[in-house]
């Protein structure tokens, strides 16, 4: 199994290859297209014409199109995304320091979805051939018509601003400090020993974790609903009956297991999907992760830094889908091939 494991990421890494160059070469080639100048942005307003064409050759922008993503390919594998227009900072430096902010937030999210989406699936089931299907299919239904950013105006308006229950702008309450040691705070808070910290970072992680799980969570009920319909029509299911078994042994201790197997495959294309969908987000919550950095810098046209987020978005989505396909493979004995 562990060679099978072994095997699948290899492929996946030498599959990653090409994918992350052609993603790379299409996003710098339509950033390029913009009515965008970077050496004149990068430069004062007070900036004359030949300060403005010695940045453009300083930054290679006077040479052919294909020449400079050669030449941004190269600084882009040393680790250098070039600098950011409106920061002035390295825009690898900006990424990594905002990516861990939007990772907790995905993975909270994500974990919300499933319980959502595990117990909504069964409880889907169970009613099924019940007066309450119509009502919990309609329900469902309601629940996938709602975009992440929708939930995330609702529930702080709820939740934030009507009942302030909870708060909903920032990371941590002012004045706590945010401790910089793997820049995931809740983990660093909790290795400081800060437990005020840890609990400020949870309560701020609450709404906009519920607002993307409620949004993504009504898929993954209703594949494992079908999932669960097909696996009642297997012949063990009804031998396990014949046997004597409870239906709730059945259900839990069986036919779960193999509905949760194309339910598994989902949740990782959800978990892709949902990384990307915490941008609207994390700006309803004034987050600051990722996203937000996404926006300041198409606002600003900040073309290194938008082509240093794209692409790493494009990496994370490839992780996790490797990462989900060796889950498949070690929960699925028909794919451990010798």
């Amino acid at each position: 199994m562990i060679a099978t494991v072994v095997k699948l990421i290899v492929r996946r890494l030498l599959a990653a290859i090409p994918i992350l160059l052609i993603v790379s070469a299409l996003l710098f080639c339509v950033l390029r297209l913009l009515p965008v100048d970077p050496a004149a942005m990068s430069l004062p307003p007070t900036a004359t014409i030949e300060e403005v064409e010695a940045k453009r050759r300083e930054m290679g922008l006077d040479k052919p199109l294909p020449q400079q993503y050669l030449i941004w390919l190269s600084d882009a594998l040393h680790g250098d995304f070039g600098r950011s227009i409106a920061l002035r900072r390295e825009a690898g430096s900006l990424v990594a320091a905002t990516l861990p902010a939007t990772i907790e937030l995905a993975l909270c999210a994500m974990v919300i979805a499933a319980m959502l989406g595990l117990g909504g699936g069964l409880l889907l089931f169970h009613l099924r051939g019940s007066v309450f299907e119509p009502v919990a299919d309609l329900v469902s239904v309601l629940l996938l018509s709602i975009p992440e950013f929708l939930w995330g105006l609702i529930l702080l308006f709820v939740f934030g601003v009507a009942l302030q229950l909870m708060p909903f702008t920032g990371e941590v309450s002012p004045g706590l400090p945010i401790p910089h040691i793997t820049g995931f705070l809740l983990l660093d808070s909790l290795l400081i020993g800060r437990f005020d910290v840890f609990l400020s970072a949870c309560q701020h992680l609450i709404l906009p974790a519920v607002a993307l799980g409620l949004a993504f969570s009504p898929t993954i009920m209703r594949v494992l609903r079908s999932s669960l319909f097909d696996v009642y029509h297997e012949d063990y299911i009804e031998q396990a009956r014949l046997r004597g078994l409870s239906e709730g042994h059945i259900l839990l201790g069986h036919a779960l297991k193999n509905a949760a197997l194309p339910t598994l495959t989902l949740a990782g294309v959800q978990f892709g999907i949902l990384f990307s969908g915490t941008l609207l987000v994390e700006l309803i919550y004034s987050y600051p992760g990722m996203g937000n950095l996404m926006v300041d810098a198409v606002r600003n046209a900040d073309l290194p830094l938008i082509q240093a987020i794209g692409l790493t978005y494009c990496i994370v989505v490839l992780v996790i889908n490797t990462v989900v396909d060796s889950l498949y493979v070690v929960l699925n004995p028909k794919l451990r091939v010798r």
